[in-house]
């Protein structure tokens, strides 16, 4: 009964057909294609069992195409094509010839000119067939970058009589070739209007309603009418809806993706499908071995868009198969990995070590996309891998004007953030150097600004461009509509301009109006400093007691007029002895312990970050004298006394003396 009132209801709404023609109007460029993936095309349409109407194609030099049922279709000639490949005597009827043979030649060919000569060789032609001719035709077109097809083989009579045959009854076709057809033409014509499509959608749509389609049926009509008329698609929750009633065992790893797609196109009702979702995260648990690469991807895209966080067991399998054929995915492809990984703070020891091979392999001819993708999740992930930060450089110095702006930021920033240089320094930032001497104005203010600043964090600085960022005018830039600039972008300003004063003194540009200066580089994101781990304080506490003899002798949390924050500050007179911290007369020098706990270093590495490395550095040039206690240190110590041992050599090496 539900299933009626819902079928009435979406009848009384409107017209689907009606309503999709409007929708079209709206849609200027085809989102998304039929998949189609070579290797599965035979075992595909063999699974769709044809129907018994078959259509008899004569050769071209005849005048006529004659079905089996005695309708004759419109006449065509001779299709004006390419000659094609030669191929070894191929049966003029197709009811005793192996589907598989004609699929492989199907396959075979590279233009639709090919395609239609060949299929115009063939006397009778199942539905599914055709269909399968249709989107082979959509695939090859796809290849070219336009997947609608030229004026001539739009117009020529042998395309025009194909469609024919789907046009004229397609009552009599079966599903499988009727919403296949349906899905082709739609890629290739993309007409809503044209009466062959309205057709075509008025028989599936009466078909939809009377429950008739089955799994793989509903998958395809879905996917095309998305494309057809967008998400909003009256018809398309109906389509959910018989799916959810159907067991997954019935569906295919194909179908199952098709399912995440059809979900996908509308993330906002997510929360409502959650119960259907969590039982289809489950099942795909099963599918994952199953998975081409291009199957794998477009399901991790699916699960960042329907912000599927509880199935990391499923993220976590699949990156497993990621990592053995990780050389077999496109480049648009392995960036949807990358960006599924960064959104679900996933990573993996062994990806890593692949994904280095597959960089540094490919080196030059990376995709510029892909590269600034591999560099945001290296980034993310706190990830130095020496191989890729090399092969990554490289490609830059080789080929920067296939960077855009925002590529290039996303690029250069990782360097900055886990501190490394590579080995052709000076050629990858001179030749940055250039490009923003060339294209400034075409970098976005706050991108500009992370990649100086980030430039500063390796001793990279950009003084040639310092007197454009402390500018009134960049600075209003920068603040754009806002009425106030956001504490980030304070501080980075603010830290670049105390790095003009510490390390470029020959700079004697524009100096950082007060008002734009912070007075903490603490931001609430930790972007310049990190908070101290506070369980490895309280060890490292507990043994400055015992050495110093009591908590009166040492400050923690210290922010200093440079804005850092010192994690313990101890202070000496001039004969080398520890001074209560609240005294501030007769201070000598002043001793910054800098507690570095784990998030201060890069990923399984003692490699600092750049932003601390930083801190210390400025912090010496301010006069400090900086210790390091690293946790890999004390994390060896096995008693309290080997603790004190260990801050009494580090804090008085050269000193005999102490409280």
């Amino acid at each position: 009964m539900a299933l009626v009132t819902l079928r009435r209801n979406l009848y009384h709404l409107s017209d689907f057909r009606i309503h999709g023609a409007l929708a079209a109007l709206k849609t200027q460029h085809v989102n998304h294609v039929h998949k189609t993936v070579k290797e599965h095309l035979c075992q595909w349409f063999w699974s769709l069992h044809p129907g018994p109407i078959r259509v008899r194609f004569h050769h071209a030099h005849c005048k006529k195409f004659h079905s089996e049922n005695g309708n004759d279709l419109h006449p065509v000639g001779e299709p004006g094509f390419s000659q094609v490949h030669s191929w070894d005597r191929f049966e003029h009827s197709v009811k005793n010839v192996d589907e598989e043979m004609f699929y492989r030649k199907l396959n075979s060919f590279t233009s639709s000119g090919e395609v239609l000569h060949f299929i115009s060789t063939l006397e009778t032609l199942p539905d599914t067939m055709m269909a399968g001719a249709l989107c082979r035709i959509c695939e090859v077109e796809r290849k070219d970058g336009d997947q609608r097809l030229p004026k001539e083989i739009l117009e020529s009579s042998a395309f025009q009589a194909l469609c024919d045959r789907f046009g004229r009854n397609p009552s009599d076709l079966s599903n499988a070739g009727l919403v296949t057809a349906f899905q082709a033409l739609t890629l290739l014509c993309g007409d809503a209007q044209s009466r062959l499509l309205m057709n075509l959608e008025a028989e599936c749509q009466h078909r939809l309603e009377r429950g008739s389609l089955d799994v793989r049926s509903l998958c395809i009509l879905g996917e095309t009418l998305i494309k057809l008329h967008g998400p909003g698609c009256l018809a398309l929750d109906l389509i959910i809806y018989q799916l959810q009633g159907e067991s997954l065992e019935a569906f295919t790893p194909e179908d199952i993706v098709t399912l995440y797609r059809l979900l996908q196109a509308s993330p906002e009702k997510a929360d409502q499908q959650q119960k259907f979702l969590n039982k289809i995260n489950h099942f795909s648990l099963s599918l994952v071995s199953n998975l081409s690469p291009k199957l794998m991807s477009q399901m991790l895209t699916a699960l960042v868009v329907l912000d599927q966080t509880q199935a990391l067991p499923l993220v976590i399998k699949l990156s497993k198969y990621v990592v053995q054929h990780i050389a077999r995915f496109t480049s648009e492809e392995l960036r949807k990995v990358l960006e599924a990984f960064i959104y679900f703070g996933h990573s993996d020891r062994f990806f890593t070590e692949t994904l280095e091979q597959h960089v540094a392999s490919l080196c030059l001819t990376l995709d510029p996309e892909l590269v600034s993708r591999v560099m945001e999740y290296c980034s993310r992930k706190l990830i130095l891998s020496e191989p890729i930060f090399n092969a990554v450089a490289e490609t830059f110095v080789c080929q920067a004007e296939k960077f855009s702006p925002s590529q290039t930021a996303k690029l250069i920033e990782p360097f900055g953030k886990l501190n490394y240089l590579p080995p052709n320094a000076s050629a990858l930032f001179r030749k940055l150097e250039n490009m923003l001497l060339t294209h400034f104005n075409h970098f976005p203010p706050k991108t500009l600004l992370k990649l100086l600043h980030s430039c500063s964090l390796i001793e990279r600085h950009p003084v040639n461009f310092m007197a454009k960022i402390f500018s009134p005018y960049f600075l209003q830039q920068l603040q754009g509509e806002e009425s106030y600039l956001d504490r980030l972008s304070l501080a980075q300003l603010t830290q670049l301009f105390l790095t003009s004063i510490l390390e470029c003194p020959f700079y004697k540009g524009p100096k950082l109006l007060p008002k734009f200066q912070v007075k903490s580089f603490l931001t609430p994101c930790s972007s310049l400093e990190t908070p101290m781990d506070f369980h490895l304080y309280k060890s490292v506490m507990t043994g400055l007691i015992d050495l110093l003899g009591a908590r009166l002798y040492f400050a923690s949390k210290v922010l200093t007029p440079y804005c850092y924050t010192i994690d313990v500050e101890i202070k000496l007179d001039e004969d080398g002895f520890v001074l209560p911290f609240t005294i501030d007369e007769d201070v000598h020098k002043r001793v910054a312990l800098c507690i570095d706990g784990p998030k201060r270093f890069c990923l399984n590495s003692n490699h600092l970050l750049g932003k601390e490395a930083t801190k210390q550095r400025h912090l010496r040039l301010l006069g400090y004298q900086v210790v390091q206690i690293p946790y890999y240190e004390i994390e060896m110590l096995k008693s309290r006394l080997e603790l004190v041992d260990y801050l009494q050599g580090k804090l008085f090496s050269q000193n005999s003396g102490g409280h």
